[in-house]
């Protein structure tokens, strides 16, 4: 294994440029199957017109009374205004195929019609009380959220979002333990409330305030862009293009990435830890996953130095990845803390920690926690009816079979085109890493993929951008879509992606 403290910059360069020259690269030609412009399938739905102020009136009441933090999507920002199962419609009546479902959120497509039924429902008999008052949605839908994970979970925390919620979590951790130092990953995004920001390990989300004391950055184990990878790392239909020599059953990938959290657990932390938290699948980062058994082998290092293992499963939680429930579950590891949001309400604002009676009784003897709108009947109604449609519908099956329909579909893609880096996945949580070559891997630049981001948005689809410098195009749709929304959406990126080739 490499000790890469011991790593001069030379040597540590000379290595990167070892594995980008071993790397299996084709000679990718200009393909001369020219692609038309995708023509849109049918939908049977028919929105309501736009009767709110003009797109110059928003954009006027931007600028004066939304704060400028608040960045939009695309270089023309989208005036939407109704939105149905897979498919969303702006101010002027285009329709798009909604293949980001409002940053990995509406998890059973918009307005679907037993959400709305059980929402609207409760609406009309009761908004509000707070949990300091025992209201039957709170307590029946603990319990059917518990009953999808494993049996030592049992004990919710709900929130208003996943970044309340991971904040929730820091805490428990360390007034269980005793302990103060905690562990993320590189590239990791777990929230940016000022707590949050210093689990985040991204530089684009860091700013020039006091953050992260008492946490510790460790290497990503990124088996496409990280310093090692091989041939079958990933639980994935699509594999990286590295070559390795592994026998079946293990990953000098991941053991290496273990060896470097190893260092940093002799060298940067006390004895004794809190936590270390790990997303199941990371979302912000581009879609990345790890090695095999990088996740399962983090955990028992962690345990040995009493800390606790905290998975985020904001965005790869509530059957995404169409073979299990929750994404930890692929990697053959119970946690002992999960934190969820996002798909949990399909857009209602919710979130929720879940962790062992042990943990929550330690809690409960440190700290006197309230939060006023926590697991409000309104959120709870909605939340218990996504978990219904999920299981009624076979939403897992159909991440399944369509997620792996477009992984196989984007892995032509990548042998067909140069910028095409890296496709990875599973169910319907896919990244396509964009990079100006394949032999060194570098980033495609961020005006390059603005421009193609335009073009998708232009043809009717819309799909977001993620990893640190914004080259890995993130698709995670309402897991509702179906076969001709997944060949359009390929068919509509083939296109874009073919008209930056042929500029270059």
């Amino acid at each position: 294994m490499l000790n890469l403290s011991s790593l001069t910059l030379g040597a540590h360069a000379r290595l990167i440029t070892k594995r980008s020259l071993s790397c299996c690269v084709k000679n990718h030609q200009k393909s001369a199957d020219v692609p038309t412009t995708p023509e849109m399938h049918a939908c049977e739905y028919e929105p309501e017109p736009y009767s709110g102020p003009s797109y110059e009136e928003i954009l006027n009441i931007r600028s004066k009374n939304i704060t400028p933090s608040k960045r939009a999507m695309y270089s023309k920002p989208m005036l939407l205004h109704q939105g149905k199962m897979q498919w969303l419609w702006d101010h002027e009546g285009n329709r798009y195929l909604d293949f980001f479902g409002g940053i990995c959120t509406v998890g059973v497509g918009h307005c679907h019609p037993t959400v709305v039924e059980s929402f609207t429902k409760q609406a009309n008999k009761l908004w509000h009380t707070s949990n300091i008052f025992m209201h039957p949605n709170l307590h029946t839908y603990a319990e059917k959220l518990t009953a999808t994970l494993p049996d030592e979970l049992k004990v919710c925390f709900f929130t208003n979002s996943g970044s309340e919620a991971n904040d929730i979590a820091m805490v428990m951790a360390r007034l269980h333990t005793g302990a103060f130092d905690i562990i993320s990953l590189r590239n990791s995004y777990h929230g940016a409330s000022p707590y949050t920001v210093g689990l985040t390990a991204h530089g684009t989300w860091k700013h020039n305030v006091a953050n992260g004391f008492g946490i510790h950055h460790v290497m990503n184990p990124d088996p496409y862009r990280g310093l090692w990878g091989g041939a079958n790392c990933r639980d994935s239909l699509v594999q990286t293009d590295r070559s390795c020599e592994c026998a079946e059953g293990q990953c000098q990938a991941g053991d290496n990435y273990l060896a470097q959290l190893e260092e940093t657990l002799k060298h940067s932390c006390a004895p004794k830890i809190a936590a270390m938290f790990i997303e199941g699948i990371q979302g912000v980062g581009g879609t990345v996953q790890f090695p095999k058994n990088y996740v399962k082998g983090a955990y028992e290092m962690i345990r040995a130095r009493g800390g606790v293992c905290i998975s985020d499963e904001v965005q790869s939680g509530f059957g995404r990845i169409g073979s299990h429930m929750w994404a930890f579950q692929t990697h053959d590891v119970v946690p002992d803390i999960v934190v969820m949001a996002k798909s949990i309400g399909n857009g209602v604002a919710m979130g929720a920690v879940v962790t062992t009676q042990k943990l929550a009784d330690s809690f409960a003897r440190n700290v006197l926690h309230l939060n006023t709108y926590a697991g409000n009947p309104l959120a709870t109604s909605a939340a218990s009816a996504v978990l219904d449609v999920i299981e009624e519908e076979k939403l897992m099956e159909n991440c399944t079979k369509v997620g792996g329909r477009m992984l196989k579909k984007l892995e032509k893609l990548r042998d067909e085109f140069s910028c095409v880096g890296d496709v990875r996945g599973k169910g319907l949580m896919i990244g396509v890493e964009m990079v100006v070559d394949k032999e060194t891997r570098a980033p495609l630049p961020g005006d390059v993929m603005a421009r193609m981001h335009d073009r998708t948005r232009e043809m009717g689809l819309i799909i977001g951008r993620g990893s640190l410098v914004g080259n890995t195009f993130r698709i995670k749709p309402p897991m509702i879509v179906n076969d001709a929304d997944v060949d359009f959406a390929v068919d509509v990126m083939r296109k874009a992606i073919y008209e930056y080739e042929e500029t270059k």
